[in-house]
């Protein structure tokens, strides 16, 4: 099935005619670009207008970005040096050259968290209370206190290995905490071991809170690593521990499964998600104070170098420190709650079918509720009207609501057929979960196409109404994840427009069956139309410009790499199309480049909420407003089951243009990309306020209460 949508897709592009070519100096690096926007969240650690404790989530929100960053990314450029594989980017670079220029920057950002950690973010920590308390900081009730928690809690889970020619070098878990221990003397069997390790199970939590005094202020937490540390000589009794290093490893972790040779895509994933824990090791991570000596023997175990190891001035995992926020009572450092808004004609108790029948509505999560999908959904399964479920499920989450009320509608008798991507990369295990909690419910359950991600978001539901078929669609920009919702931006329409319900209907059919791609009216999709309907809108404006009018391109999105958009961006750029881009993440279009991109801004904005909304914006086009779930890159356009929908309604689709509008403006959290491809915060303007702010304030105020 894989390799016809392939020669569907190749019937369906056309090949661009006199397209310019454009140097390697045009682009920017993409797993540069990549990591440059994982600084900027950094950044924001160090932003006061935020309070305390979410500084601290944006530290740790580095961290994790970054493990995250070297599991899939450095280890496939890692991959394609060792097998003789480079290749070379838009920008010129290899993946070797890549490589190199990655490490300079990992390291210099890595030891960065450190120092905003332990001098800034923890001194200020304790003056609102908040102790990371170290050994030598303890008290003698600390310690008693500790002695026993590790005896109950600690001892009985902990495994020592001694390394000798009975114990070789454990294969150890990625990103799991380990500790490297010296040792003198001899055991009961008169061996005389130098070295052990001891894992720490991923059972315990690695952050404690300490027993607070009925009279205290204070908050006194405990790294799991120093309670191990402190009783490290238990382990070894009559020997003498004469150090103790905690260290970490992290491993390739990319799922690669060869969908075209396999019969079962679910139960290979299934067995490719026990093998991620111990892929390739791409990173080495030691304490500071670790022997040289030890770091290059575990150095050495990982067949790693020195460009891998990464010392650290504080605990190795980070962002394990999120549990923190599950034992504080601080409401006053961290942002404070809202009542996101919710329209009158989907307030709970009415009917969504009636409403959304007479006209369309759009919704920007998280200034607006995500409960008016759930409630459709809801409405769907217990109305006897309703003949059909159709649901795309890319990420949902483990406790999912979404899920739950389509098991609810499949054992009431309706027809539910739901699409889960099992690729969704690190979701994998929830998706096959709750794929297998929807089948033994009745649910229908595919896996989309072989060889494409289904990364479209899609709900359609068909209903009987006197006697005639109806259909009403919800189609977003993000993942029915109900905690996502509350933290990530993202458009939500519902419609019962005939040609875009037409459309969702036929991408069903695709994903369900086989066949020939069927044409659509509303919609673009990839891999097949989406690419090359983007190139004529921007076309357009081009042909606009060329013709003396006003030509303008506005376009948001979370990534921008794809080699063709980009070109055709600089062609427009160059006939005099006013171009702004705002890209939250990777962008490899330069601008400002005289003679290329003088007429293209780029801006990107990083605040409280992720910017995930994708939006397109082109002055002369017959709908000038899109949203899609797609970002432009290679693989989205190429490679995945994507759609991009127009906005149809008038005053929905100018509120979309308003809001592109406020994030151009924006002086308060935007970082402008230059010339160089370097990034500057706008900040000459300390008092401007925050556009997600703004945004609050216009969709909180009139808000119905959750």
């Amino acid at each position: 099935m894989g390799n016809n949508l392939i020669k569907q897709e190749k019937q369906f592009t056309q090949e661009l005619v006199s397209v310019p070519t454009f140097d390697y100096n045009c682009f920017i690096n993409r797993e540069v670009s990549q990591l440059q926007f994982n600084v900027r969240v950094l950044e924001q650690s160090l932003d006061t207008r935020h309070p305390l404790l979410e500084r601290l989530k944006f530290l740790l929100i580095f961290s994790r970005n970054l493990d995250e960053f070297f599991e899939v990314r450095v280890a496939k450029l890692k991959l394609q040096v060792l097998l003789g594989r480079e290749m070379f980017g838009p920008d010129g670079l290899s993946s070797k050259s890549t490589l190199k220029r990655l490490n300079e920057l990992c390291h210099i950002y890595a030891k960065r968290q450190y120092e905003i950690l332990n001098d800034i973010l923890l001194p200020e920590l304790e003056s609102e209370g908040i102790y990371f308390l170290r050994r030598e900081n303890w008290t003698d009730e600390h310690r008693e206190w500790v002695k026993r928690y590790f005896e109950s809690e600690v001892a009985p889970v902990i495994s020592p290995i001694a390394l000798d020619p009975a114990h070789p070098f454990p294969k150890l878990v990625n990103k799991s905490l380990n500790f490297i221990v010296t040792l003198k003397g001899k055991d009961a069997f008169g061996r005389e071991s130098r070295l052990a390790i001891v894992p720490a199970p991923r059972s315990l939590p690695r952050l404690i809170k300490l027993p607070k005094e009925s009279d205290s202020d204070r908050d006194e937490f405990i790294f799991l690593s120093a309670v191990i540390h402190e009783n490290i000589d238990s382990f070894f009794h009559g020997m003498k521990a004469t150090g103790c290093y905690q260290f970490r490893v992290t491993r390739n972790s990319d799922l690669n499964v060869n969908e075209e040779e396999i019969q079962d895509i679910a139960a290979e994933v299934k067995g490719k998600l026990f093998n991620r824990r111990f892929g390739h090791a791409v990173r080495l991570e030691v304490v500071s104070n670790c022997p040289d000596q030890i770091k290059q023997f575990l150095l050495d175990e990982f067949d790693l170098t020195e460009f891998d190891l990464y010392e650290t001035e504080g605990p190795v995992n980070l962002q394990r420190i999120f549990s923190l926020f599950d034992m504080l009572d601080k409401p006053a450092l961290e942002y404070p709650e809202f009542s996101p808004e919710i329209p009158d004609q989907l307030a709970a108790g009415r009917n969504y079918f009636d409403a959304i029948h007479h006209k369309d509505y759009l919704l920007l999560h998280p200034y607006c509720s995500f409960k008016p999908v759930l409630e459709l959904l809801r409405q769907a399964a217990s109305d006897p009207s309703v003949m059909s479920i159709k649901q795309t499920l890319y990420r949902a989450g483990y406790h999912s609501e979404v899920v739950d009320i389509l098991v609810e509608a499949a054992r009431k008798g309706k027809e539910v057929t739901v699409v889960v991507e099992l690729k969704a990369r690190f979701d994998e295990q929830e998706n096959l979960a709750l794929a297998s909690r929807l089948q033994e419910a009745g649910a229908v359950v595919c896996y989309g196409v072989v060889g494409y991600k289904t990364h479209a978001k899609m709900m359609l539901i068909l209903r009987k109404e006197s006697g005639k078929y109806y259909r009403y669609v919800h189609l977003g920009t993000g993942n029915y994840h109900v905690k996502n919702a509350k933290v990530y931006t993202d458009y939500s329409l519902f419609t019962s427009n005939e040609e875009l319900c037409e459309d969702v209907h036929k991408i069903f059919q695709q994903l369900t069956g086989m066949g020939k791609t069927l044409p659509m009216k509303s919609l673009y999709n990839a891999p097949f139309t989406l690419r090359n309907s983007i190139i004529e809108l921007i076309d357009n404006e081009i042909a606009a410009s060329n013709k003396g009018k006003s030509a303008y391109i506005i376009i948001k999105v979370n990534s921008l790499c794809d080699k063709g958009i980009i070109t055709k961006l600089y062609e427009a750029s160059q006939v005099g199309v006013k171009i702004d881009l705002i890209v939250r993440g990777i962008c490899a279009l330069r601008p400002q480049m005289p003679g290329v991109s003088e007429n293209i801004r780029v801006k990107s904005i990083i605040g409280r909420f992720l910017e995930h909304n994708r939006a397109y914006y082109f002055k002369n086009a017959e709908h000038q407003v899109y949203c899609s779930s797609a970002d432009l890159m290679e693989r989205n356009l190429s490679r995945r089951i994507e759609i991009c929908f127009p906005i149809l309604d008038n005053k929905l689709q100018q509120r979309v243009i308003n809001d592109l509008k406020l994030f151009l403006n924006d002086e308060g959290q935007s970082w402008m990309l230059d010339v160089d491809g370097e990034y500057t915060l706008i900040n000459d303007k300390p008092n401007q306020e925050l556009v997600q702010q703004i945004l609050l304030d216009r969709h909180c105020e009139s808000a119905v209460s959750e």
